[in-house]
């Protein structure tokens, strides 16, 4: 993939791009929207932006991206690509868009490196950005090639659950009398809303119901400002969206799915916090199918009263052949019955057995501790797969 020439540039020059990559990345975005302030109002997601999560997302995937071709010039990392990819489809990215991002990445990193960027050197990186990005295109064709196009659709609101103090489930049908198109165990929906100064904002929530249900459900965590700002479109769903409004939705996407699994097979489901909602929908899914193998279903939350959707999440695990359910609250777990663990949660003690497929969905720091406690236990990487809401900044924070 990656030219001989290229790789030993790209290879020497690494250190000093992978160092400079973080300021690179923040005048990129500085120029891309002093250039088109649209992309900001009604593309990007202006909290990520405001907290600097987005940035530290796009040097990771590039600087991780670059690693790899060095490394392994005749092979690419599809698994990122791919995770890259559901999320850029389900914003409608288009491939137009990828040669924005290119004079305006590259712009950054002339104004950033200076002399340093030889013609040598900026002919190395561009081939870098270019199998990065023709190959991204390529994905995202192919994604919305199988949903039948890149179209948002009008949804209409048939009913509001409050599951918890700060979570609410919104239940939708098609409002265009259409079908509502097919999707898998956890993936995710966009869904773009109009705030009071006329932006157009896009988040993404996972679906939570089981496939084959007649209506779109997902859940949404109403985002309390901590390190960055309150969450725009969390807050806005929770105070203003109710029975009979409509939204605009994507078609379903993402790579957290089940998929290719035997009737026996093992697995294991963990989730914390807001990341138990595309676990439901897969226990719904594996309820549905009658699966037969062992399941250990995983879960953290602050208190039995925050867990959402702790109902279905027991009542799917109580219908499956095999299934153990492993519960840590930090207040309140005794409360409940029956009862459960205190504190954060640790596999120690929870039997996991050989040839176990994982899927992870929480907080970074929570997934991390899983996937290296599985590890540990003779799970193989590859057969660890996660989900991250939000910019995706494992990579960013790896080494």
């Amino acid at each position: 993939m990656l030219s001989e020439q290229s790789a030993a540039t790209v290879r020497a020059t690494l250190p000093v791009v992978g160092g400079a990559i973080g300021e690179i990345t923040e005048r990129f975005y500085a120029g891309l929207f002093a250039a088109r302030p649209e992309l900001l109002r009604d593309l990007f997601n202006r909290g990520n932006q405001a907290a600097g999560t987005q940035r530290q997302a796009l040097a990771g995937s590039i600087a991780a991206f670059a690693t790899h071709l060095v490394a392994h010039p005749d092979e690419r990392p599809d698994a990122m690509l791919g995770r890259i990819a559901h999320k850029h489809a389900s914003l409608g990215v288009t491939a137009e868009q990828y040669e924005l991002v290119h004079e305006h990445l590259f712009a950054a990193i002339v104004e950033v490196l200076g002399e340093a960027v030889t013609p040598e050197v900026a002919a190395a990186w561009d081939e870098v950005y270019w199998l990065m990005a023709n190959a991204l295109i390529a994905i995202e064709k192919r994604l919305y090639a199988e949903q039948g196009g890149n179209e948002w659709r009008p949804w209409e609101v048939v009913a509001r659950v409050e599951e918890t103090a700060d979570v609410a489930t919104f239940r939708l049908r098609p409002a265009d009398g259409r079908p509502a198109p097919g999707f898998r165990a956890g993936q995710y929906v966009s869904v773009q809303v109009e705030l009071a100064d006329g932006a157009r904002q896009i988040r993404q929530y996972s679906l939570s119901a089981a496939p084959g249900s007649p209506v779109r459900q997902f859940s949404v965590k109403r985002v309390h400002g901590e390190a960055g700002p309150d969450g725009e479109v969390s807050n806005h769903l929770h105070a203003r969206v109710g029975v009979g409004d409509r939204l605009r939705l994507s078609a379903p996407y993402g790579d957290l799915v089940l998929t290719g699994l035997a009737a026996d097979a093992p697995l294991l489901l963990a989730s914390a916090g807001i990341g138990v909602t595309p676990m439901v929908a897969m226990l719904g899914q594996l309820t549905d199918q009658g699966h037969e193998g062992p399941v250990l279903v995983v879960h953290g939350d602050r208190s039995p009263a925050e867990h959402a959707l702790r109902t279905d999440h027991e009542a799917y695990a109580g219908k499956l052949a095999d299934a153990s359910v492993h519960f840590w609250y930090e207040t309140g777990a005794e409360a409940v019955v029956p009862a459960h663990r205190t504190g954060l949660v640790d596999l120690a003690g929870v039997d996991v057995p050989r040839g176990t497929r994982a899927y992870l969905c929480g907080p970074l720091p929570f997934m991390r501790a899983v996937r290296a406690q599985l590890i540990g236990k003779g799970v193989a990487p590859a057969d660890i797969h996660y989900e991250v809401f939000g910019p995706d900044l494992w990579l960013a924070q790896e080494g």
